[in-house]
């Protein structure tokens, strides 16, 4: 039985079902876990902006991971930034440059806050075929005229760029594109999108750099995911677990594999893995 002192929760498809809830069920679990000591964060790929209030304020949930680790809060003083590793707005540039080649929904998140066109929004059911995903979309994103312009008014860098795909072949080929002529953190949370962070900006190293800072070991870190912006997370932390509805990829490389989202997954692995 190992000692778990942190646990790292994707929310979409791990945490959340698919209403973009948490079941009382997993609430309970969350707040033992808290209770017992253990440090619960969310660790998303989401901008601080969409991470749901009721996630914000989680009773004893201190720490935020945002922007699949670009951005790491501290809660206990009004969300204070902890860590920051931002992509360069000449690397967005060029990255913008491929998406823009493709039937896309493009979005750049700038402190915390996620932008997007606003034609491509009125067209949302075109990308987001999830009912829970478009009406967050509507919901979290700033609608701009142009996102390209909209980089022009920012001199610090971006936490993420990312673009989901009208065409799975497009999809494909924009990646293929972006890892062979980048060195920057190129992932994907759904099956028709692409995010791009930094060069080894990911959940795992942000983990582990806040680990280092509260004194928790990489061992002693557990984490939940199910997409492939997860896949580097469960592979650097001590104990990764993938969610039975998660991408294979991340089943295969996971040390256990819970139950699905709609099944409180998490919830039921902390109980087996964490909970005295």
């Amino acid at each position: 039985m190992r000692e778990i002192k942190m646990i790292g929760l994707d929310l979409d498809g791990t945490l959340l079902n698919s209403e973009k809830k948490v079941t009382k069920y997993s609430e309970e679990v969350l707040k033992e876990a808290i209770r017992q000591g253990v440090t619960v964060l969310v660790a998303t790929g989401r901008p601080l902006s969409g991470v749901p209030e009721f996630m914000r304020e989680f009773p004893g949930m201190r720490y935020i991971l945002t922007a699949n680790g670009a951005r790491i809060y501290d809660r206990k003083d009004g969300e204070k930034l902890l860590f920051s590793h931002l992509l360069s707005n000449e690397d967005a540039s060029r990255v913008l440059d491929i998406f823009e080649e493709y039937d896309t929904l493009r979005d750049v998140y700038y402190d915390g806050v996620g932008y997007a066109n606003r034609a491509a929004i009125e067209q949302v059911e075109k990308y987001y075929p999830e009912p829970g995903m478009r009406e967050y979309i509507r919901k979290t994103r700033k609608r701009v005229d142009n996102v390209r312009d909209k980089m022009k008014e920012f001199s610090f860098g971006m936490d993420k760029i990312q673009a989901v795909f009208a065409d799975l072949d497009e999809r494909k080929e924009a990646m293929r594109r972006l890892k062979e002529t980048t060195n920057l953190a190129v992932t994907g949370a759904l099956v028709n999108n692409v995010e791009v962070n930094a060069a080894g900006v990911n959940k795992g190293n942000g983990l582990l750099e806040l680990g280092k800072l509260l004194g928790i070991t990489k061992d002693e870190i557990m984490a939940c995911g199910d997409g492939l912006n997860d896949l580097v997370m469960l592979q650097t932390v001590g104990f990764g677990v993938a969610m039975a509805n998660g991408h294979e990829e991340v089943k295969k490389h996971a040390d256990y594999i819970t139950l699905t989202n709609e099944e409180n997954g998490v919830a039921k692995a902390i109980e087996k893995f964490v909970l005295r």
